[in-house]
């Protein structure tokens, strides 16, 4: 039996009166290129939080690699790693000196903290910004940055909330070829985008989401059943709006 990168079982969360994750159970196989799916307030975001550490549950369980996250932490989190949200980011540090910052947080010893900076700065082509306040770069560059310091403590596990969002198409082909030989050489990545075609190219297994319950999930080609990804998506989740719109779109 494969083993499983994440397990989620019943996991629930609620906003005040608004319940966001409704009893998901989810399976990542580990070693595999996992594409999360679903409309706006489906509960991806919510889920992958408490998946990996950064957002309790109000019940259920969650284990990376068989560790229970919210009862060994430490280990469940020296294994992933997390695309941070720009604001969640310390804006006031160069890129060079957040990838440094977040490589002695994990432990790493300074001289490999240095040569993996190094690496990764050349890697994301961020060399022109390597002496630059996060706060003063691009959103493609943050986005960029925030991946390699995902990368720098060579986790089993990446999870990685919209990661081509804000990136040029060459620093996008270059962060797939990244991504793609990390899962070759064992690794496990978690994608959640809203880019059917991104994630129908790049990932071998798939789960749509909406309404806070899974409503499909497993290899690419089970899930999408003999159609299209999007055409089977758009199946699940409903609310497709047929026609061309009012008249008045169409003036000429």
């Amino acid at each position: 039996m494969t083993e499983a990168a994440i397990a989620l079982t019943g996991i629930r969360k609620r906003y005040g009166d608004r319940l966001a994750v409704d009893g998901i159970d989810l399976v990542v196989p580990a070693g595999t290129f996992f594409g999360l799916l679903g409309p706006n307030g489906a509960g991806k975001t919510t889920t992958l939080s408490i998946a990996t550490g950064l957002l309790r549950p109000d019940d259920g369980v969650a284990r990376i690699h068989g560790i229970d996250v919210w009862r060994e932490p430490l280990v469940a989190k020296r294994m992933i790693g997390v695309l941070a949200d720009a604001e969640d980011l310390f804006e006031r540090l160069t890129v060079e000196q957040l990838l440094t910052y977040s490589g002695l947080l994990f432990g790493l010893p300074r001289p490999t903290v240095g040569r993996r900076t190094a690496e990764l700065i050349e890697l994301l082509d961020l060399g022109a910004a390597a002496g630059i306040a996060v706060s003063d770069c691009s959103a493609g560059t943050t986005k960029k940055a925030a991946l390699a310091c995902a990368l720098i403590h060579s986790p089993r596990l990446l999870v990685l909330d919209e990661p081509f969002e804000s990136v040029d198409p060459v620093s996008a082909a270059n962060i797939r070829d990244i991504l793609s030989g990390f899962v070759a050489a064992g690794g496990t990545a978690v994608v959640s985008s809203h880019s059917m075609d991104l994630v129908e190219r790049m990932c071998d297994h798939v789960a749509i989401v909406a309404n806070g319950r899974v409503l499909a999930s497993g290899p690419l080609d089970e899930v999408r059943a003999g159609r299209t990804l999007e055409d089977r998506f758009l199946e699940l989740v409903g609310g497709r709006r047929a026609g061309q719109g009012p008249e008045w779109l169409r003036p000429f």
